[in-house]
């Protein structure tokens, strides 16, 4: 019998100018939420507000663009936002480049390589398993958000679903949506859902 920790809903923040021009960005500071990016997330508060399922806690990875997301949620809830350190991996000279313009140069396995200057994939996937296994443990018995970037989503669920480091990219996680692992005693985890969008 599996006997659950923790049930974590990750909440991808709603987009901006960057996600939806396909650039790559690891700035904490900008770019802020689209007015589109702002309806994906009021999209998602009333899928959980029709849900009507109680959290204990909300968390927030620390960019501008996830407090903004989980205020909106937050305010759902009724409850108070507690940033966590779990922010983008670091895209080094990648940063502020089209995935495009990068898939065009060097092909999609790419993203698997350490760009100059930013995160090995390794080193992103450690910090966000190092990460998540912290807050399971804090959470016990609870229901929990974080409102995290997408690549910190593929990131989880590449650890749930043991991918390869080039298929962790291949789990299409868009703005505004939400994937949701429970975590078991004895280090493992399950995935319920992946990539839901609230229409």
């Amino acid at each position: 019998m599996f006997i659950r920790k923790c049930k974590i809903t990750f909440i991808t923040h709603g987009a901006t100018v960057h996600s939806q021009e396909g650039i790559i960005s690891d700035n904490e500071k900008y770019p802020k939420l689209s007015d589109f990016g702002e309806e994906e997330v009021e999209k998602v508060c009333e899928y959980l507000d029709k849900r009507a399922v109680a959290y204990d806690k909300i968390y927030s990875s620390p960019s501008t663009r996830c407090t903004q997301s989980a205020q909106i949620i937050a305010k759902l809830f009724k409850k108070k936002i507690t940033t966590i350190n779990l922010p983008a991996r670091k895209y080094g000279e990648w940063d502020g480049c089209s995935y495009a313009d990068i898939f065009e140069k060097h092909g999609t396995r790419v993203l698997a390589n350490t760009p100059e200057g930013g995160e090995s994939q390794e080193e992103f996937n450690k910090r966000v398993s190092e990460m998540i296994d912290k807050l399971v443990e804090e959470n016990k018995g609870n229901r929990v958000i974080i409102v995290t970037t997408p690549d910190v989503v593929q990131s989880a669920l590449a650890k749930t679903l043991g991918l390869s480091g080039v298929n962790q990219f291949k789990n299409l996680i868009k703005t505004g949506s939400l994937t949701q692992i429970s975590y078991f005693e004895g280090d493992w985890s399950s995935v319920i859902y992946s990539d839901y969008m609230p229409i």
